[in-house]
């Protein structure tokens, strides 16, 4: 099916799980999640009205990125785990980072958007299911509550909110828990009225579990089978 096609019939499942929770479709954003797709899917997913994009890898958007700048309104967001030795280079290219995961690298960050004058909207990942294969802070963690209390060190770094990658189940439902934690962990620190932090975002939700999370309170999905097709890896170096 035409990536066109798929966009439109994400768009109305989006349209179907906000009014089952009593919220506007215009609360929640679509991230096309290009990573390993080329620049032409990409193109074409913008002419379907696309705007927001997500990459994992700096090396492999570096390669695409010289060939997506007619794309001038279109967002590029940093949504897989960022090694600190590469903030300065991810700074250069993406709009937003996604995927922050440590004050070392919020601080890596803050000082590479220092340098070229610019002001960086984040994510802080959380690890709700406490996996070790996947990056993010732990809830309710002494390494979170260290990262909330430095963002008035950060002057650079524009914290929007939170995002999350949950356990993966076959059963969308089973994901339901860890979308709820989430916003669960988002209210606590909203009440706080911590200086430098904003949690209007929450990014959660992906092609087999989204309508669940925007039932939960997602404010951006993020969807790239559904849209792009099977991801084939072994053609990735």
């Amino acid at each position: 099916m035409p990536i066109s096609e798929n966009i439109a019939r994400i768009r109305e499942r989006i349209g179907a799980a906000a009014r089952r929770a009593g919220r506007s479709e215009k609360d929640v954003s679509l991230m096309a999640v290009s990573k390993t797709f080329p620049a032409d899917a990409i193109r074409e997913a913008y002419a379907a009205g696309a705007r927001i994009f997500g990459e994992n890898k700096v090396q492999e958007f570096t390669g695409k990125a010289a060939g997506l700048v007619e794309l001038h309104d279109a967002t590029w967001h940093m949504i897989g785990h960022l090694q600190s030795n590469k903030a300065g280079k991810a700074v250069e290219l993406f709009t937003a980072i996604d995927s922050l995961d440590s004050l070392r690298l919020a601080e890596k960050l803050n000082a590479a958007a220092a340098h070229v004058g610019k002001k960086l909207p984040v994510l802080i990942e959380i690890n709700v299911g406490g996996e070790q294969a996947k990056s993010g802070i732990g809830p309710d963690t002494p390494e979170l509550e260290q990262l909330l209390q430095s963002t008035h060190k950060l002057s650079n770094l524009e914290i929007r909110g939170l995002m999350t990658v949950p356990p993966f189940a076959e059963n969308p439902e089973d994901a339901r828990p860890y979308f709820r934690q989430l916003r669960e962990l988002r209210d606590r620190i909203a009440v706080r009225r911590i200086p430098s932090v904003d949690t209007d975002t929450l990014s959660m939700g992906m092609s087999h579990d989204f309508e669940v999370a925007i039932e939960e309170g997602s404010t951006c999905v993020r969807i790239g089978t559904a849209i792009f097709g099977e991801r084939n890896y072994t053609s990735q170096s």
